[in-house]
């Protein structure tokens, strides 16, 4: 339900979940002394990369990072959270944008969500998190990963220029497409595709000061179009006459193209009088909405997309970064705190997989997926009725399930709630038994 402005894409992004075939190193690299392994190698430098980074090194651990580009090099995609998640974080200083008139079109009047949203001053952002980064001993080397293998006390990763790097612990978080970090394949990746244009335009493309969530109408299509999958409109003021509009396709499989994506939009604009007059950045968003969950007995342990942790049925992922990372360098330091057996790679690998999935999330994230798969299926009369009825939950319900912060018992209740709320055609739509769905709900029985 949210637009790639509320999601991280550490280093490229894609509808594959498929990860390449792991090389082993040569021979004839060179070795890295004992006295040089670092306790935690983590592998990227996008805001995934930076966020557990900064939580290890700031736990007093000896951390490493590498990647192909500098750690300070400037992030291509933007990043949305909802107002009172960013202020519990205590990070709302470095919001560029925040919005209190905030809604979504789902029919002839608008719904108010009564929540803030924000957008980061992404620049600032990292430069906050690279301070915490630095002032914990963290820097990167740049390098391209190539290889990695694994000893019974460490992993050795191997560069594009033939450089190893040993550490008790190798942290992947590279992004959507993972170099290392292994996941089930489980059927067709559904993607998350979207097509916006920060500029200038010849009539307001909403009104001023609004942030808007999502805007299904579509009196601008053909009614055969409208049979077509659905997309939405997220759009936002960015003051001075600058407004961002994006068309948005929440998830299918195969992910719908830009150019339909670009068409819509234009289509979009045209229909309300308002024509593009400079185009200051064009944005092209793709990302998988709901790989499975990766292997957790392998001894690479992944952060961010590479470890699946976009929201399957909303596409956020940067809140649970910052939410999550904290948990998950506590149990690697406590790990190696407890003596000669930290010393071995398995047991930190797995403390650290069951830190970031225990099984609780493990659970939700089956659900979820399950939902999504619901969803893809629904014509945009239906999914209009079904988002209706979902933002028409008390308040608490939706957030927290936009945000994945309600606990397991509070997501099936409000599940029930909205079902028991839903018009027929949604009622039927989320009965109906069709392709992998019992499959997936397995996943909340049997997390695995």
């Amino acid at each position: 339900m949210a637009s790639c402005l509320a999601v991280v894409c550490e280093s490229g992004s894609g509808p594959s979940a498929r990860a390449p075939t792991i090389r082993s190193a040569t021979a004839s690299s060179p070795l890295t002394s004992p006295a040089a392994i670092a306790d935690v190698l983590v592998v990227g430098a996008g805001p995934a990369a930076l966020v557990i980074g900064a939580e290890l090194a700031n736990r007093g651990l000896a951390v490493r990072g590498i990647a192909p580009q500098p750690a300070d090099a400037p992030w291509a995609n933007t990043y949305g959270i909802w107002g009172p998640e960013v202020d519990r974080l205590g990070l709302g200083h470095l919001l560029e944008h925040r919005w209190s008139d905030c809604l979504s079109w789902f029919g002839p009047e608008p719904t108010r969500h009564g929540h803030d949203y924000g957008l980061f001053d992404k620049r600032a952002l990292q430069e906050h998190l690279l301070r915490s980064c630095r002032s914990g001993g963290l820097s990167w080397r740049q390098g391209r990963a190539v290889a990695l293998r694994h000893d019974a006390d460490r992993s050795t990763l191997v560069d594009d220029q033939g450089g190893e790097h040993q550490a008790r612990l190798v942290i992947e978080a590279t992004g959507h497409q993972p170099l290392f970090v292994q996941r089930a394949d489980d059927g067709p990746v559904a993607g998350q595709a979207a097509y916006g244009i920060v500029g200038r335009f010849s009539a307001p493309p909403l009104e001023a000061g609004r942030f808007v969530l999502m805007d299904y109408r579509a009196d601008h299509l053909e009614p055969e179009e409208r049979q077509e999958p659905p997309t939405f409109l997220y759009a936002m003021d960015l003051g001075g006459g600058r407004f961002f509009v994006e068309e948005t396709s929440l998830a299918l499989a195969p992910a719908v193209p830009f150019h339909t994506l670009r068409h819509r939009l234009q289509r979009r604009l045209a229909h309300g009088g308002v024509a593009v007059l400079e185009v200051e950045h064009e944005e092209f968003c793709l990302f998988p909405m709901n790989p499975a969950l990766p292997d957790g007995s392998q001894r690479v342990v992944g952060f961010g997309g590479s470890a699946s942790m976009v929201h399957p049925a909303s596409g956020y992922m940067v809140g649970s970064l910052l939410r999550r990372a904290p948990a998950l360098a506590e149990a690697i330091a406590s790990a190696l705190d407890r003596g000669p057996a930290s010393l071995q790679g398995a047991p930190l690998a797995a403390a650290a997989w069951q830190a970031l999935w225990p099984e609780e999330l493990r659970r939700r994230h089956g659900l979820h997926r399950f939902g999504l798969e619901k969803l893809m299926r629904f014509e945009e009369a239906r999914l209009r009725h079904f988002f209706a009825t979902f933002f028409g939950l008390p308040t608490e319900l939706w957030y927290g399930f936009l945000t994945n912060t309600l606990p397991l018992p509070e997501l099936l209740a409000a599940q029930l709630r909205l079902f028991a709320n839903a018009p027929g055609d949604v009622r039927w739509g989320l009965l109906q038994p069709r392709g992998r769905e019992l499959a997936l709900l397995g996943r909340l029985l049997m997390p695995g």
